[in-house]
């Protein structure tokens, strides 16, 4: 064990430098391009623009990358070809342009694709087989996330966990740790700081309380769920009826920037950080999450470029904001229940959305946090926001192991039609 320690340790490390300094440099230009938007309110006009300018890079020169998250997921699965060396730059360039003009994203994707590209370098550099290269691709999806949050635990926690519904791959438990608390640290050594969340008082367990739990969980999972499926129908409705790629975001940014203006919501845009914050401080309107909600949903569905992650922090933080005036537990508590739970069912990642509470809000929200995940979990059904995510243990029993999810609406199709055709037999 100690040389295995040992390698994977020197593995991780390169690694977990690498990707920690990426999200630092990432995290920095978001910022910068995040304030710029905020003195300079007419950039949003330029959205469409901006948006012409990234399908026609991708376009021309990023098809191979444009499966972003997924094309991780799928080449740990099924190892086909190394991440083509563009996605890091495209994807950091992108995103920016994103948040630049106004786009109403995240930053999640971004740092998972940089980690994973950053990871096939490392595999290529140490001349890794195959095997060893899927660990790696691991490492650099948990090196993303932690990095990008600040949450080591949860990251490490989150590239196991992402791969497939109801299954852990513990051959990569320990490469995942190392790359995540490397990538965190350095991350933080280049002087990033992350936003402070604050639950000033969790009370303690009641069976009021944990029902309340338990039916905000169902809430946010029914939420998560829809996001995923409302942001990949939209996306097969941009493609189908848009044959150049292009045109989409140009048109989206179109709609969103004619939306915020005449809304007057500029909350709705860019990341939303000071409303998650808001969130947990005081009222909000109740509406909030349905707002970001289809912002964001136009955004990413017509082809911008960013991630969904921190948006559904938002969805969930404000939608447990609403929640506060009809459950039986503090604001502020549901506000961080939200804020882990509505990922964890769009992203069907409860351990990890579980852990992150903890390292986010402390360990006293540890049980309420558990509870809303895991019912978000089983509530948001067989969809995600990561299509290529396989399933690995089915939330019921009538699905087989090992399908993609994208694979999953053609079976129920299928099921439908053969049910129809029995009956009128």
């Amino acid at each position: 064990m100690v040389p295995y320690l040992a390698r994977w340790l020197l593995l991780s490390s390169v690694l977990g430098t690498l990707a920690g300094s990426a999200s630092a440099l990432f995290l920095f230009a978001l910022d910068r391009a995040t304030d710029t938007r905020m003195d300079h309110t007419w950039l949003i006009w330029l959205l469409p623009f901006a948006g012409f300018l990234t399908g026609w890079v991708y376009h021309r020169i990023g098809k191979s990358v444009e499966g972003g998250n997924n094309l991780l997921i799928d080449e740990i699965h099924d190892p086909q070809k190394i991440v083509p060396k563009r996605m890091a730059p495209l994807v950091l360039f992108a995103t920016v342009i994103t948040h630049l003009f106004g786009g109403s994203a995240g930053r999640e994707g971004t740092a998972v694709q940089m980690g994973g590209a950053l990871a096939d370098r490392v595999t290529q550099l140490f001349g890794l087989g195959r095997e060893e290269r899927r660990i790696l691709l691991m490492g650099g999806i948990a090196a993303g996330f932690s990095s990008v949050f600040g949450t080591p635990l949860a990251g490490a926690i989150f590239g196991l966990e992402v791969l497939a519904i109801g299954r852990l791959r513990y051959d990569a438990l320990f490469a995942c740790l190392a790359s995540s608390v490397m990538a965190d640290v350095v991350c933080r050594l280049w002087g990033i700081h992350h936003t402070v969340y604050t639950v000033p008082f969790v009370p303690p367990l009641t069976a009021l309380g944990v029902g309340s739990a338990i039916v905000a969980g169902m809430a946010f999972g029914v939420v998560g769920m829809l996001f995923a499926d409302s942001t990949h129908a939209l996306s097969a409705l941009f493609k189908r009826k848009i044959a150049y790629a292009p045109v989409r975001p140009l048109i989206g940014g179109a709609v969103v920037a004619i939306l915020a203006t005449i809304f007057k919501v500029p909350q709705y845009l860019g990341l939303g950080i000071p409303t998650i914050v808001q969130a947990f401080n005081g009222s909000l309107p109740v509406y909030d999450f349905a707002g970001k909600f289809g912002f964001t949903v136009v955004t990413l569905a017509s082809g911008f470029k960013g991630g969904e992650v921190t948006p559904l922090f938002y969805i969930g933080a404000t939608l447990g904001n609403a929640l506060g005036h009809v459950l039986a537990l503090p604001v502020p508590v549901l506000a961080g229940l939200g804020f882990v739970a509505v990922f964890a069912g769009a992203a069907n990642t409860p351990i990890a959305s579980t852990v992150m509470a903890i390292e986010l809000f402390g360990p006293q929200i540890g049980v309420y946090a558990a509870l809303a995940c895991v019912v978000s979990y089983l509530f948001s059904g067989h969809t995600g926001i990561y299509r290529a995510q396989r399933v690995g243990y089915a939330k019921h029993p009538l699905l087989p192991a090992g399908m993609r999810l994208a694979e999953i609406p053609a079976l129920r199709r299928a099921a439908r039609k053969a049910m129809t055709t029995s009956t009128q037999s």
